[in-house]
């Protein structure tokens, strides 16, 4: 518990500043509590004091109908249901139009009534069919709108009835929560029997290992948005909280699909690293921030409500935070206060953008059928909403101010220069599995977070801010390599080169065409690899020389070969080599940007020339030369046990079969970048940028 006390006290902090000089200076942490309240409320009032006029939404008067029921759910292929229109008028009411609204081509069909007249305490019946247009087990969403018009007015209201057929599928709710069944089997474990804690970890995350296997071998990489759902497959959408008009929706495409199974990939890799941890070392909260860390992870890339995405966004900071701050090195505290604040404020700056966007938002309905003013529905607000006439924010166009917000919310979990400053110190601080999940995991969902909500949601900011985004990531590139040559620490050169690597993804997220969104997406499931497989091997010799400096080591490859030649394709497939993952998501990204920004990719080239300069003197460093005589005693017969062959054989494998074979991961990212690219009205088709 001292540890824990060492951690939660402002003092123990203090060095990442400076010593409070005064009672008063130990008050800057609640302060930034306040502040970020006080954010939050200043851009809410903004927002509802901008928002503009709107017509009443349905339900807001007094609808002189009743419609039984409100929510139809079939549960087999061709099954008909009834509805009934009930008049509760003293008069005649007339139906003007019964519709059918459907995201995509409806799997139902309903008997359209046009100008039907229901008299004065009268009914009137028609029918809905669920007719699946696909074998596929998938669950199928629509609505009924009823337009009515009430007596002695011109004016139409609209009563919206929900449509639910086939299965339920809950795969992606088992796959998020797993995790969290093995929280109470950890604290419930005997006392005493610290060993068998890991296993049971394992245990547990090789259950969204299974669970995500399944889906990657279910999922159809040709379902479009046209085909229904948005275009988004295993799809479980509920109400949750119903006074804030919050549903619990998830779903995955071509974007999320990926990184879903990387992150269940990783997880398992990470607890078997996780063995080296010794077991008086509080184990059992050790494997629950673990377990939780990764609950947060796969609720990120699956979440399709903003509230939501925000809850598992913000659950993921909390475990990493201890996981840096209580099992980390010896600058551990500071290392992980640093993450926090950095990751505090993005967090801050993205709350702030989905307050605006929910109140900026249309009337919507939820999925069972209740009129709601506001929606937080993602996939409604990106193609249900445009927010380009919106009224301008704080003396700035609505749209770029909110895109603002993203993006920065967002870059400093990339990290992208210059919000980058805290990583090389999480990176070096950590455990090495918890580096193996930050390197891997957590700086990609800052940049899918950029693809999901600031890209889709706001395409005409995006347009306006990718030539900054493109120098940017141009920026990070060359800075990154630049600052990886430089290192004598070999931790700290893997995570400069994280930095570097992940430049390239947003220079091909900046020039939107088919080839560069395509290049980033791969990039990102590529350097997931990679860098997971990079970390792993500076664990492997720190653990047994304790020691990561460039220049303490040479010659490692004549005792410890198996090691050097895993080393060697890590560092190979980082620089960029053909035939392995590395090569292709940076060349399509520079292909694909050349024709729209050639300057910043000009510049990005450069960092292929400096990539190949830091990881060749690595490998020379490290494995070639003379082994110094301290070492030889320490890892001569001490080559990769089995245990780590278990963690660097399945990264291996997947960084030699994408650079081969990527086409099973394009083909999957293709359907999804091509309705990005169709939705903000650019060529969806084709090599693109230009040339």
């Amino acid at each position: 518990m001292g540890n824990v006390k060492s951690l939660m006290s402002w003092r123990a902090f203090a060095p990442c500043w400076s010593r409070p000089s005064s009672p008063s200076s130990g008050r800057a942490w609640p302060a930034l509590r306040w502040f970020r309240w006080v954010a939050v409320l200043a851009v809410a009032s903004a927002a509802l004091g901008a928002a503009p006029a709107r017509a009443a939404g349905p339900g807001a008067e007094p609808v002189p109908i009743t419609v039984s029921p409100r929510t139809l759910t079939f549960d087999q292929p061709n099954q008909r249901r009834e509805l009934t229109i009930r008049n509760r008028a003293g008069a005649p009411v007339t139906i003007r139009a019964v519709r059918l609204v459907s995201m995509g081509q409806p799997d139902f069909l309903v008997d359209l009534l046009v100008d039907k007249v229901v008299p004065a305490d009268g009914s009137l019946s028609f029918n809905a069919t669920f007719t699946p247009r696909s074998a596929a087990r998938r669950q199928s969403f629509a609505a009924i709108e009823i337009e009515v018009q009430p007596p002695e007015q011109t004016a139409t209201q609209v009563v919206t009835v929900a449509l639910r057929g086939g299965e339920e599928l809950e795969l992606l709710s088992w796959l998020i929560f797993a995790p969290l069944f093995g929280l109470p089997l950890l604290w419930l474990w005997p006392r005493g029997r610290e060993e068998g804690l890991r296993w049971l970890a394992l245990a547990v995350t090789a259950v969204p290992l299974v669970l995500a296997a399944k889906l990657l071998y279910e999922f159809d990489p040709g379902f479009t948005r046209v085909q229904g759902n948005f275009g988004y497959q295993f799809v479980q959408h509920l109400v949750w909280i119903r006074a804030f008009n919050v549903e619990y929706h998830v779903g995955v495409d071509g974007l999320s699909i990926g990184l879903v199974g990387l992150t269940a990939l990783i997880s398992v890799i990470a607890v078997v690293a996780s063995w080296s941890i010794p077991s008086d070392r509080n184990l059992r909260g050790y494997f629950a921030m673990l377990l939780l860390l990764e609950t947060g992870m796969l609720g990120v890339f699956v979440a399709l409500d903003l509230f939501l995405f925000y809850v598992f966004w913000e659950l993921v900071l909390v475990p990493m935070f201890f996981l840096i701050g209580l099992w980390g090195g010896p600058r551990r505290e500071y290392a992980a206060l640093k993450f926090f604040l950095y990751t505090l404020l993005g967090s801050v700056l993205i709350l702030l953008a989905v307050i605006a966007l929910y109140y900026a938002s249309a009337p919507a309905t939820l999925v069972d059928g209740t009129a709601a003013p506001h929606t937080l529905d993602i996939p409604r607000l990106v193609y249900s909403n445009d927010f380009t006439n919106h009224p301008a924010l704080l003396g700035m166009k609505f749209t770029h101010l909110i895109w603002v917000l993203l993006f920065v919310g967002f870059a400093i979990k990339v990290p992208v220069v210059p919000l980058h400053t805290w990583l090389p110190d999480a990176h070096v601080e950590a455990p090495t599995a918890v580096s193996v999940i930050l390197a891997s995991i957590l700086l990609k969902m800052g940049t899918y977070g950029m693809l999901r909500l600031a890209w889709t949601i706001l395409p005409d900011a995006t347009r306006w801010g990718a030539p900054a985004v493109a120098v940017l990531g141009a920026i990070s590139v060359v800075y990154g390599a630049f600052c990886a040559l430089g290192q004598t620490d070999l931790k700290r050169l893997v995570a400069y080169s994280s930095i570097s690597h992940l430049g390239y993804c947003l220079l091909g997220m900046a020039a939107l065409t088919p080839i560069a969104l395509g290049g980033a997406i791969y990039q990102m499931i590529s350097h997931g690899v990679v860098s997971a497989m990079l970390f792993l091997l500076v664990g492997v010799l720190y653990d047994r020389t304790h020691e990561r400096g460039l220049d303490a080591f040479g010659g490692v490859a004549t005792v410890m070969p198996r090691y050097a030649v895993v080393f060697a394709l890590a560092f190979l497939a980082s620089l960029g080599l053909p035939g392995l993952s590395g090569f292709i998501g940076e060349l399509m990204a520079l292909l694909g940007s050349f024709g729209k920004f050639r300057a910043s990719t000009i510049v990005a080239a450069l960092g292929l020339v400096l990539g190949a300069a830091y990881n060749l003197a690595a490998i020379r460093r490290v494995q070639l030369g003379a082994l110094p005589d301290r070492w030889r005693a320490v890892l001569t017969g001490r080559d990769l046990t089995a245990r780590e062959w278990v963690t660097l054989v399945p990264l291996a494998v997947l960084t030699v079969v994408l650079g081969l074979y990527p086409s099973p991961l394009l083909d999957a990212a293709r359907v999804g970048v091509s309705d990005l690219l169709t939705m903000m009205g650019l060529p969806s088709t084709g090599l693109g940028g230009g040339l």
